[in-house]
């Protein structure tokens, strides 16, 4: 392991709320830590929140006083760049802007010593460009963290053209020594992370533009069956509806408006209206007081049916029909070739493979329900279902009737392709698998990436196998039937992995 040792000091430039975060990381780790910002009134609110941060742990008896008051004691100012010449690591994160970021390497390369590692936190700009007019841009890496960087444990390791393999290796060492969940990835737009989650927010926007859902119902469905913590909608408006459509005009613009990345009009026209989210009272969500709250839609009670029959023989469905018996649902199984779901008094009942309901309605000439996938079946406490154009609503009603049995609550939503949960984890396994077949980062980097960066439930690549990769494919195959469009295209990773009857991790 060739990381820093905790006698070396680190520089961090920029106090605002990311840097204090990587000079408590930093100090906690027990090194001795610079803080420079232009501005002195800024350090000293970074250091008032490093305070305070640590006070709270304290309270809460994560922290003994005595180990804070080390931290603190470890922390020194700034006032100038000469004052960071000890530093073996200096950090930036301040403004995203180029030429201050090359700027102030520049002037960092004629004070630190030469072996000294520059790195940047940017989530936005290439490490190769910012190093491309250093003396020494094989010393430049990424060093990505989240926010809050002291809770979130993922540190994207980002390696320019320049950088010597050494220097990020021993970046990404230090991280873990730090105790940072570290990945390895090639400077390219959004990185991993503002790359692979462009589809959870890009596909709910066209859903939503398209009347397939509302917004609770959408973010619901992603909560209650597909174990995300908050819903896209729900984090837009966390994050700032501005930043989140700055980042996603960043990353369309970076590929060369690549369709997959394209900007929703429902993001520009929140921006335009002011609308950034929590932080202006209203957003997709309105936070003002006395605010009327707002509920996912939830289908009325329906009967339940006494016997269902399970057709073919996906792992996924078992769960579903454990439930059932557990109901008192008589099950019956039966081989149906490219079928998987139920049959339930004439109806069938499909988890969604990407075809409309109302294709598989016409082409089969049967009524046909198609339902929604859930991270965990048995847990999951909503599921969403849709009915083909020509079905009756008393076919609906069947499905309807059959999950809630399960105790699931039910959103029926519109016939759109691949429904929520299921064109939404295809489509981020889709991205995933992407970056790696492009050599962005590995299998287990896009997977680390998600789950600690973002919090996601599953790895999106681990998630597919759950799935079933052929199941994955169709979903994806079915989205670009439907739309006839390049944004669905299926990563070559997923379709020679299915071809070959491998994994992908």
């Amino acid at each position: 392991m060739t990381a820093l040792a905790a006698s070396h000091p680190i520089a961090v430039i920029g106090a605002g709320t990311m840097g204090a975060g990587i000079v408590q990381v930093a100090a906690t780790a027990g090194h001795e830590v610079y803080l420079f910002d232009t501005a002195a009134d800024a350090i000293d609110r970074g250091i008032a929140q490093i305070e305070k941060i640590t006070a709270r742990s304290v309270e809460k008896g994560r922290l003994d006083a005595a180990t804070r008051d080390e931290i603190l004691g470890r922390i020194h100012r700034a006032t100038a760049l000469e004052d960071l010449a000890p530093a073996k690591l200096v950090i930036e994160a301040i403004v995203e802007n180029l030429d201050i970021k090359r700027s102030v390497f520049g002037k960092l390369e004629d004070i630190l010593a030469e072996d000294a590692i520059l790195a940047s936190n940017t989530s936005s700009i290439s490490i190769t460009e910012i190093a491309a007019t250093l003396k020494r841009p094989e010393r430049m890496v990424g060093m990505h963290f989240f926010n809050p960087a002291p809770i979130m444990k993922l540190v994207e390791i980002i390696k320019g053209l320049a950088t010597d393999a050494e220097v990020a290796e021993t970046t990404f060492d230090t991280a873990v020594a730090w105790g940072k969940k570290a990945v390895h990835a090639k400077s390219t737009p959004g990185f991993i992370v503002n790359r692979v989650a462009r589809p959870f927010y890009a596909e709910a926007l066209r859903i939503l533009q398209e009347g397939g859902a509302d917004i609770p119902t959408i973010d619901g469905c992603l909560r209650e069956a597909g174990g995300f913590r908050m819903g896209p909608f729900e984090l837009m408006d966390l994050i700032g509806n501005d930043i989140n459509f700055s980042v996603t005009q960043s990353v369309y613009n970076a590929y060369y408006q690549d369709s997959r990345y394209r900007p929703s009009l429902i993001q520009q026209e929140q921006v335009a209206a002011g609308r950034f989210g929590r932080k202006s009272g209203q957003g997709y969500y309105d936070y003002r007081e006395g605010a009327a709250p707002v509920a996912p839609h939830t289908a009325d009670a329906a009967p339940a049916p006494s016997e269902i029959t399970l057709l073919g023989d996906n792992p996924l469905l078992r769960p579903l029909v454990d439930l059932a018996k557990e109901a008192g649902i008589t099950v019956t199984e039966e081989d149906a070739e490219n079928l998987t779901g139920f049959m339930i008094n004439g109806t069938l009942v499909l988890l969604t493979d990407g075809t409309p309901a109302s294709e598989i309605s016409h082409v089969l000439d049967q009524p046909a329900v198609v339902f929604d996938l859930a991270l965990d079946y048995t847990a999951a406490s909503r599921i969403a279902i849709a009915k083909g154009d020509q079905v009756t609503e008393e076919n609906l009603a069947t499905a309807v009737g059959f999950f809630q049995a399960l105790g699931k609550q039910v959103s029926v939503i519109d016939d759109c392709p691949g429904l929520i949960v299921m064109r939404i984890v295809a489509m981020l396994a889709n991205e995933g698998s992407d970056a790696v077949y492009q050599g962005v980062t590995s299998p287990d980097g896009v997977d680390t990436a998600m789950v600690n960066g973002v919090n996601y439930p599953c790895g999106p690549l681990q998630w597919a196998q759950n799935i079933g990769l052929t199941h994955v494919y169709s979903v994806l195959d079915g989205l670009k039937t439907f739309y006839g469009e390049d944004r669905y295209r299926t990563s070559p990773l997923i379709r020679r992995a299915v071809i070959a009857e491998k994994d992908l991790l």
